[in-house]
């Protein structure tokens, strides 16, 4: 489930799942390894001191002290039992002194026990792929003498897992907790240098949870009763915290708190001389014309887990820019590219160890090679010698290209209009339409194999980022809001005519694939212009975006993103009736996101006005449908759909 190497690299602690006849019956081990020799297996499998251990999602942790005698990780809180029920349990009756003994037996006692009319108590919990994660807590286990303790002091309305800085300094010795937030999934808990605290993130759940997934935005402010040292804004949205080789600087992500749910982020670092941050990139700092041009700002999800260089003074990261996403290095210095004149269209760092780069590249056409190299010294970064390690081949007959489109004057200002759509194209004689969900979001120019197997079906692909798509600029994502079916609808339209106009493609064979707010716009297209496409597969649609500010686990999004356009541009049921194109819809019983409840309210719809439709309903999905089985479903049947009707 969960795997981490020790510092010295000599250990490597493994968190193992055993299955059971009944979930109830599983067990979880952590195992420590040396080499290829198992030296320790110890049974964490919930003892009552806390409940099942998170091993994946923003919580997950696996940390070891730099001593590399503990291990740090994240498992739910421990809950009461239900007691058994008992004769004297109705509403007003007592409990008889001289039953006591009698029912005793009748109702046997384990601790901890809770009331009968506490056990059907609503939990919340934190939303889309997270239903199961409600009260997490920080667990050290202590290798040499295998025992466990649960840390104490993390106030009451925090949910620890990554880092949302603030520091809260212990009195009286022992282990010091520090907090920060996001909801990324890597290095969510970490040892501070000298093993007397711990870095980890704090959510803020009060007065009720909001979904985490996907959402960097999301709200932390430190107690005013806990004595603590401030190391970041306490109106901020931190993720992501790495501490340097030489234990004396702390970098992390930083992001305003509410509107986009993904938005462009500040690089900050924390020293042992500051008592404040200070900002390493700002949100859209551009270098020199020698180094990264035009840089379009940070818009990473996560810094990689090991990302410093050796001399402690720089940091190598991967981000979005524009339809691309590239290697920069940064810190106190310009903003360096990494992967510069590359035909790769996507470079996304691994790890950093020693100063030896290894990294991924990966194009549209060519699936991910492993590649390392050398970083030099500071200020001898360019160039870089890249070499290959793992090189994979291309795909025969797929080639792409990037079109840039400039969007009408509208209310946005000029810097706002820029706008890139990559398009993955062949020759064929059906095209293709994406857009990406989100709707903050990014469609770069990385290796898909659904979409290369859709090339390899005939298809010509068009994947189009819309204006308030990352990568762009703040601004750009910001031009989105209150204006969601408007804006981002008619630049999708706008890419569909320039494809047709620029590119050799059959106008009389179109068809749309989408998912979530791509499904949201594909059904806007479908009403504006009934007979242009002849086939569309939705994922779990929004069809309904109002709805979502009562069904969501992000309604904040609903409300940021519906504005005043609700009725005429924001409510596709309302313009269901323009619709003839025949819809294929899938969707996930569990999705938390996007209720699909949605999907069921379109199907009935489209079947009420004899449009041809079909529902996929898969009782164990979430809003990604994801799962090797269903991903695979989902797939092949888009694929038949689309090609039945388009062939008709």
């Amino acid at each position: 489930l969960l795997s981490q190497e020790s510092p010295s690299g000599a250990l490597k602690a493994v968190l193992r799942k055993v299955p059971g006849k009944e979930k109830k019956e599983e067990k979880q081990f952590l195992e420590v390894w040396d080499q290829n020799c198992e030296v320790k297996s110890i049974d964490l499998t919930p003892p009552g001191k806390h409940g099942t251990i998170y091993d994946d999602g923003p919580f997950a942790c696996l940390a070891w002290s730099h001593s590399e005698t503990r291990l740090l990780y994240v498992a739910e809180k421990s809950r009461p039992k239900p007691r058994p029920p008992c004769p004297w349990d109705v509403p007003g009756a007592g409990r008889p002194e001289e039953e006591d003994e009698e029912v005793g037996a009748m109702c046997p006692v384990s601790t901890p026990l809770v009331l009968q009319e506490e056990q059907f108590v609503y939990r919340e919990d934190w939303g889309e792929a997270l239903s199961t994660r409600s009260l997490p807590v920080l667990c050290v286990l202590d290798l040499e003498g295998s025992s466990l303790s649960v840390l104490e002091g993390i106030p009451e309305h925090l949910s620890p897992g990554q880092v949302r800085m603030g520091c809260r300094e212990s009195s009286g010795g022992g282990t010091t907790a520090w907090g920060c937030g996001t909801s990324l999934p890597v290095a969510q808990a970490l040892w501070s240098p000298n093993d007397c605290g711990v870095v980890f993130v704090g959510w803020w759940h009060e007065p009720f949870r909001l979904g985490l997934n996907a959402c960097s935005n999301r709200r932390w402010v430190p107690p005013p009763s806990i004595p603590r040292q401030l190391l970041s804004s306490e109106h901020g949205a931190v993720c992501s915290p790495r501490l340097s080789p030489d234990g004396r600087r702390l970098l992390y992500l930083e992001g305003g708190l509410g509107g986009p749910h993904r938005q462009c982020l500040r690089l900050r670092m924390v020293s042992g001389a500051l008592r404040a941050p200070a900002t390493a990139v700002s949100p859209c700092a551009a270098g020199p014309s020698a180094t990264l041009a035009a840089f379009a700002g940070l818009y990473t999800e996560v810094l990689p887990p090991r990302c410093w260089a050796a001399d402690s003074r720089r940091a190598v990261l991967g981000t979005p820019q524009r339809s691309r996403t590239c290697l920069s290095a940064h810190l106190r210095a310009p903003v360096y590219s990494l992967s510069p004149g590359s035909p790769e269209g996507c470079w996304e760092l691994l790890t950093l160890q020693w100063d030896l780069l290894v990294a991924t590249c990966s194009a549209p056409h060519h699936p991910p090679s492993l590649m390392v190299a050398a970083l030099p010294p500071a200020g001898q970064e360019l160039p870089l010698c890249w070499v290959p390690v793992e090189d994979t081949p291309t795909v025969p007959g797929v080639t792409w290209t990037t079109l840039t489109i400039q969007p009408p004057c509208s209310r946005q200002s000029p810097a706002t209009h820029g706008e890139d759509t990559l398009a993955a194209l062949v020759a064929a004689w059906v095209t293709f339409l994406l857009a990406p969900g989100g709707p903050h979001a990014v469609f770069d120019a990385r290796w898909r194999p659904s979409m290369a197997a859709l090339c390899q079906l005939g298809f010509a692909v068009l994947l189009v980022n819309y204006r308030g798509s990352l990568g762009f600029g703040q601004a750009s994502i910001s031009s989105l809001l209150s204006r969601v079916g408007e804006q981002d609808v008619a630049d999708t339209q706008l890419a569909v005519e320039q494809a047709l106009c620029s590119e050799p493609l059959d106008p009389h064979r179109l068809a749309l694939l989408a998912g979530s707010h791509g499904a949201f716009i594909a059904l806007h297209l479908l009403a504006r212009e009934p007979k242009r496409y002849r086939a569309c597969a939705l994922r779990s649609p929004v069809s309904n975006l109002p709805a979502l500010l009562g069904t969501s686990d992000i309604p904040d999004w609903g409300r940021m993103g519906a504005g005043c356009s609700v009725l005429d541009t924001g409510h596709p049921p309302s313009a269901v009736p323009q619709v003839q194109t025949p819809v294929l819809l899938c969707v996930g019983a569990r999705d938390r996101r996007v209720s699909p409840t949605q999907a069921l309210e379109l199907y009935r719809v489209l079947q009420a006005r004899g449009v041809p439709v079909r529902l996929l309903w898969y009782p164990e999905g979430g809003h990604a449908l994801a799962g090797v089985e269903t991903a695979a479903d989902v797939f092949g049947n888009c694929a038949r759909w689309l090609l039945r009707h388009l062939v008709q």
